[in-house]
């Protein structure tokens, strides 16, 4: 069982990583994160190569980069009217991990509770 502190640092942790949540969680945007590690960083990647290695139409590669973008999970670099996508180094995933962690830590918390909770049973 988890105490209140650590219920409000979770829904905390949660409200803060929606956009994340919500970005990483669409198989269209995997793929697209996936094609984008696969690629150069430098300079990163073209609408046109994303949609070539995907086979996703142009609006939708620019639609779901748009999210991605709006997540902090992917950059682009502008050189002249080209437009080059890559990973960003600077990513709000180091904030994703955070969650994880304090879901592990509440998880790990609470499976030592239930093993108290039987321990204390066999006992009775």
């Amino acid at each position: 069982m988890i105490n209140q502190e650590d219920e409000q640092n979770l829904v905390y942790e949660f409200k803060k990583n929606q956009d994340i949540l919500f970005a990483i969680g669409d198989q269209t945007r995997q793929a697209i994160l996936i094609t984008l590690m696969q690629g150069l960083q430098h300079p990163g990647m073209r609408v046109g190569e994303i949609t070539a290695k995907t086979h996703l139409s142009r609006p939708a590669v620019s639609h779901h980069l748009k999210i991605l973008k709006d997540a902090k999970i992917i950059s682009v670099h502008k050189e002249g009217t080209m437009n080059y996508y890559h990973l960003d180094s600077k990513s709000k995933l180091q904030s994703f991990k955070k969650l994880i962690d304090q879901i592990e830590k509440m998880f790990l918390k609470c499976e030592s509770g239930t093993i108290l909770y039987q321990d204390e049973r066999n006992r009775g």
